[in-house]
């Protein structure tokens, strides 16, 4: 019997489905794009080259990338939907366009776009509010020429939606410079510039020749028909194969990828699966660690009292911790025997809390992460200790957890008051600010919206027995 024109397309649809999914496919459409990067690099040596996380980290050989990353995300771009995000700020990449002049920022998508809403809207948005926010708090000579302008990728942003984007800059321009985080000064304004793969002639950018910093925007992946090319190598491209890389990647991260790219790229179809499951198991704990959190950082506005870091981190420093006389307060979802194997620390300064993982986990974070960690965190400061504090991913469950010490034990000047802290008019304003403390030390943070929601929950809702808790 014939099959239907339905059965066919669903056939059609499904063989698709699996080639975009395959990883021998997505791990050779990556060294194709990241082949243009580098070309790009090449063309631009002086400028220094980011990968905007966490998809871009796969198109960038950390050979020739910058020690920093940043975090624009898409969502914070999308129609109806845009915003210049507190809590990803990403200013920590200011200092390092000022003493190079620019910077290039790689990230890709997938099928349908040229590129990702954080390259054609987030980061312009982002330029626009730090001009602004400067303007605003500085003042200094020449700002009557201070470009402020919002520009977008033609054919990419409409110029309706430009125009709605305009509207809210000053807004969010306000918002920064009355925030706690400090913008440093800026000889010339930003300005973003996009390349991708369609680009014909790439843009002057002599630093004597420009008025302002350009913020290159580098789409890594060619557009194709369907999010999908065949190959005479004998794979299929996938556009933006770095995105959600969960679904295909079975465990391989970009820095495990990078480290054995020769022989990752050489393996048969056939044999790339066994020969990730096996670097995968060889990988040490920090394989998935970007250089740069690789140490415990302080959180400088309150003297570096409290540190953050993930777990992976605290494995290594461990005995160095143990030293120094430090207090640790460790949330996992893993095996903690590797705590009591390093047998390096005594357990009257060690806090080891495994939590499960999904919903479970959230609610195990109200009741009973954040009830055993605030009254440890607290004997520990009053005793003259520094706490350092490591979760998994260094940047979600521990922040929520420093987050609330901050909140309940520090003042408005970062002072150390455990008997005083005004904790009765904690408000979300306050806590706001205090996160921005975090994210000024710990670019590094960030938590999830779960987190935070459950960490004010803690701290302003009259949980039963939050309050005795809050007071011990």
């Amino acid at each position: 019997m014939m099959q239907s024109s339905r059965d066919l397309a669903a056939i059609a649809f499904a063989e698709l489905r699996r080639e975009s999914q395959d990883i021998y496919n997505r791990i050779h459409s990556i060294a194709e794009d990241a082949g243009f990067v580098k070309q790009v690099h090449q063309h631009f040596p002086d400028l220094p080259l980011l990968p905007n996380m966490r998809c871009g980290a796969w198109y960038v050989d950390p050979d020739i990338a910058s020690p920093e990353y940043a975090y624009f995300k898409s969502t914070d771009g999308h129609t109806n939907n845009w915003s210049f995000n507190l809590r990803r700020p990403n200013l920590h990449i200011l200092p390092l366009i000022a003493q190079h002049r620019g910077l290039i920022l790689v990230d890709s998508t997938r099928a349908g776009k040229r590129m990702p809403d954080a390259l054609s809207k987030t980061i312009p948005i982002w330029c626009s509010v730090i001009n602004r926010a400067l303007f605003l708090k500085c003042h200094p000579s020449g700002f009557d020429r201070w470009d402020t302008a919002i520009y977008t990728p033609p054919g990419v942003v409409s110029t309706q939606e430009r125009h709605q984007i305009e509207a809210k800059l000053d807004e969010w321009a306000a918002e920064l410079a009355a925030s706690f985080y400090e913008l440093p000064m800026l000889q010339r304004p930003l300005r973003p510039v996009w390349i991708t793969p369609a680009t014909s002639t790439y843009p002057d950018l002599s630093s004597e020749a420009l008025s302002f910093y350009p913020v290159v925007c580098l789409s890594a992946s060619k557009q194709v028909a369907d999010g999908l090319e065949r190959r005479t190598a004998g794979f299929t491209y996938i556009q933006g194969s770095g995105d959600d890389h969960e679904l295909w990647s079975m465990g391989l991260t970009p820095t495990v990828f990078w480290r054995n790219r020769d022989q990752i790229l050489s393996a048969t179809r056939s044999a790339l699966p066994n020969i990730v499951h096996t670097l995968n198991s060889h990988s040490d704990a920090s394989s998935g660690v970007a250089t740069g959190e690789l140490r415990l950082t302080p959180i400088e506005h309150v003297a570096g009292l409290i540190s953050l870091c993930s777990t992976s981190v605290l494995r290594s420093a461990m005995p160095l911790i143990a030293t120094s006389g430090m207090a640790v307060v460790c949330l996992t979802s893993g095996d903690l025997c590797w705590v009591w194997d390093a047998n390096t620390i005594e357990l009257s300064r060690l806090l080891c809390i495994t939590s499960p993982a999904g919903k479970k986990g959230q609610h195990h974070f109200l009741r009973t992460v954040l009830p055993r960690s605030v009254p440890f965190i607290k004997q520990h400061l009053i005793g003259g200790r520094k706490v350092c504090i490591g979760c998994d991913s260094g940047s979600d469950t521990s922040v929520g957890v420093c987050l609330t010490a901050l909140a309940l034990f520090f003042h408005e000047d970062g002072s150390f008051h455990p008997q005083d802290n005004g904790q009765n008019n904690l408000s979300k304003g306050i806590l706001s600010t205090r996160l921005q403390w975090i994210i000024s030390s710990y670019p590094t943070a960030n938590p999830t919206r779960t987190t935070l929601k459950r960490t004010n929950d803690f701290l302003l809702s009259p949980l039963p027995g939050a309050d005795h808790v809050r007071r011990k």
